[in-house]
């Protein structure tokens, strides 16, 4: 529920000191480290080269890591749970729940909003139900529904689609996040009301999903016969004594003295409550300790929860989209790190953002969660650096493979240059928009290798990446993979090992590619503007010097159209770009609010636009025919260009449309 480009120095020096650095870099805490865990555990076993995995050490270790990575990232206060053997072995709070009032976090109660964590919670609800025979992963998901959902390429959707994210639905953001409870609705009205396009096959395309998570909870309550609320706390968190979990929304009156506030940049005031419309996808409010109970039962074959061969079914299925990268195991993300099976899930509102990684086969689970949205993509950073850091720290290895040689890498760095869009994207509608600005350009460095910005380290600058088998490039400092698919000598697809799991890039087609796409339509608006200018500038200078108009009558009148119209279009442009502007600072906005302004550009796209491709026609005309200069022939023929270019923006990136399904 989740990307930026520039992150903090301090963050990086932080996470790149790693190992026994970090032990000695004890900085002054933001306020007190509140620590609640078991009994003491025995010494666990020294990995070959790491150190020994034990309370002392790993409190030491998060004491030189953690308060100044907050401090320094703008982040009001976090959680960090580590189990090992079906104990928790440390859970600990740094910074605070509440600014104001001064509350530290306290890992057994503080609650935060774990976001797309939660989806764990409602694949294992799916998972109990095939247990019971109630629920088929691939079965046609119709069959449990009260509305049907059309076949895309003849193929259905089943429920193993889903849970890996390649159910082949758009992304879809309207009633996503909210501060307003009014914009809550039944999750059957939901999923019915707002059911995305199809964009891909299913089975064959990662595609991340908020609404498909929100579909099998939805079958949950159909199969079930109880509301998924009434469902999660029946049989996962009364299961495992989760007794500061909830799914509800806004939590129960009990939770409320022990929720976390959730700060934006600057932490200056404490934000209002997010509500996650599609609940299953994002509404979980847990503490660290209750994460440590989920944790622990997923680490042991599913106890409390599931049999273990209903486990096994989850955490060992592996589909992959690129053989060398991270793979997508059922309801998990694969994250496998220094040669160790990890499986993963990361999570995000606006303001909290977490991860739970679970070394499957050593027994082991880490949690994260921060309650701001911090500054420079820290939280991310944060996360990412916490168990990048733990594993090298526990479970090191070295770094793997060695470059090829140089004029092949050369070869295949021109082939994967190009412009892509995600996956995870708009393909149907007016969002689509957003690809004027969120393509992703892959270029060539000085030396020929490839430069990749949404791949960038925590600095914000971008990684140095080695190949080290035909299209397999892995960053020279560290263990994350870019990978590379290639049909008839085209590079189709590519991604990495952080979002392989979810998405891939997919080379744009030349008609959408921005390279000079949004070049064209930036000279096509100066056209236009300077155009729709000469209107008042020429009034004005023919007042100052009492000059006589060139033109009267109904040849007047149609010049006054074409300048009008010209001005439409300029309204319209800067009325779509209030839209995204409004709607993408403030979710909320996007669940009504903003629908007004939306009906009226819906409306006014076409007008304005045909509009100008038919009137730069007439002016084009008039020119030839009126046998004006060279200049001013020159101008019209530009205008034509300029008509035809917005006009094809309008057809490329579906702004000709009615309706608030997006």
């Amino acid at each position: 529920m989740r990307q930026l480009k520039k992150w903090i120095v301090p963050l990086l020096m932080i996470a790149g000191a790693g190992g026994v650095l970090a032990q000695d870099i004890v900085p002054e805490a933001i306020a007190p480290a509140a620590t609640s865990e078991s009994a003491a555990l025995p010494a666990a076993p020294q990995e070959s080269g790491g150190a020994q995995l034990t309370k002392t050490d790993v409190d030491a270790w998060l004491d030189g890591f953690m308060p100044y990575a907050i401090e320094s990232g703008d982040i009001a206060g976090a959680v960090v749970v580590v189990v090992k053997d079906g104990e928790v072995l440390t859970q600990r709070g740094f910074g605070y729940a509440d600014i104001e009032k001064r509350t530290p976090v306290d890992p057994e109660t503080t609650m935060f909003r774990t976001g797309s964590i939660s989806k764990l919670t409602t694949w294992t609800a799916v998972m109990q139900l095939v247990e019971q025979g109630k629920l088929d992963l691939d079965t046609d998901v119709n069959e449990y529904l009260d509305f049907t959902i059309p076949p895309y390429e003849g193929k259905p959707i089943t429920l193993r689609n889903i849970m890996t994210h390649r159910a082949g639905f758009q992304e879809t953001v309207r009633r996503l996040i909210s501060d307003n409870e009014g914009d809550m609705v039944p999750l059957g009205q939901f999923v019915k009301a707002d059911l995305p396009d199809r964009i891909f096959a299913p089975g064959e395309v990662p595609a991340y999903s908020n609404y498909a998570t929100a579909l099998a909870g939805y079958i949950v309550e159909r199969v079930s016969g109880q509301s998924y609320d009434d469902y999660v706390e029946a049989h996962i968190l009364a299961p495992l004594g989760m007794t500061h979990t909830t799914f509800r929304q806004p939590v129960q009156e009990q939770f409320e003295p022990f929720l976390s506030n959730g700060y934006g940049p600057g932490l200056n005031k404490a934000e209002k409550f997010e509500f996650v419309v599609p609940a299953p996808a994002g509404s979980q409010s847990a503490s660290g300790a209750d994460m440590a109970k989920f944790m622990i039962a997923h680490l042991s074959d599913g106890a409390g929860l599931l049999k273990p061969e209903t486990a096994a079914m989850m955490h060992d299925f592996d589909v992959r989209q690129f053989p060398a990268l991270h793979a997508m195991a059922l309801g998990f993300y694969r994250d496998d790190v220094n040669g160790h099976r990890v499986i993963a899930h990361g999570g995000d509102t606006v303001y909290m953002h977490s991860n739970l990684d679970l070394f499957i086969d050593d027994g082991v689970g880490i949690f994260i969660s921060m309650n701001s949205d911090g500054k420079a993509g820290s939280p991310r950073w944060l996360r990412e650096a916490l168990l990048a850091r733990f594993a090298d720290r526990y479970f090191p290895a070295e770094l793997e493979g060695t470059a090829i040689d140089a004029d092949t890498a050369r070869q295949h760095a021109q082939m994967l240059a190009g412009t892509y869009e995600s996956s995870r994207g708009f393909e149907t509608n007016f969002m689509a928009l957003l690809n004027l600005a969120g393509q992703e350009q892959v270029g060539l460095d000085e030396n020929g290798g490839i430069v990749v910005g949404s791949a960038a380290n925590a600095a914000g600058q971008p990684r140095k990446w080695i190949e080290v088998e035909p299209f397999v490039w892995r960053d020279r400092d560290s263990g994350m993979k870019l990978a590379a698919n290639v049909k008839d000598g085209k590079v189709t697809e590519w991604s990495f090992d952080t979002v392989s799991a979810i998405m891939t890039f997919r080379r744009v087609p030349w008609y959408r590619d921005t390279a000079w796409f949004l070049p064209a339509v930036l000279a096509a608006i100066g056209i236009v503007l300077l155009s729709a200018l000469a209107w008042p500038v020429g009034a004005i200078a023919r007042r100052r010097y009492q000059a006589a108009g060139r033109y009267e009558g109904a040849r007047l009148r149609n010049q006054r159209i074409l300048h009008g119209v010209q001005w439409l279009v300029l309204l319209v442009l800067v009325g779509w770009t209030t839209w995204f502007y409004i709607g993408m600072s403030q979710l909320s906005m996007l669940s009504g609010p903003l629908d007004p302004l939306l009906y009226a550009l819906q409306v006014l796209s076409p007008i304005a636009l045909v509009g100008l491709l038919l009137l730069a026609g007439w002016n084009l005309w008039t020119a030839r025919t009126e046998k004006r200069g060279w200049f001013g022939l020159v101008w019209a023929v530009l205008l034509v260009l300029a008509a035809v270019v917005l006009l094809w923006m309008a057809l490329a990136f579906h702004m000709f449309g009615f309706g608030t399904n997006y």
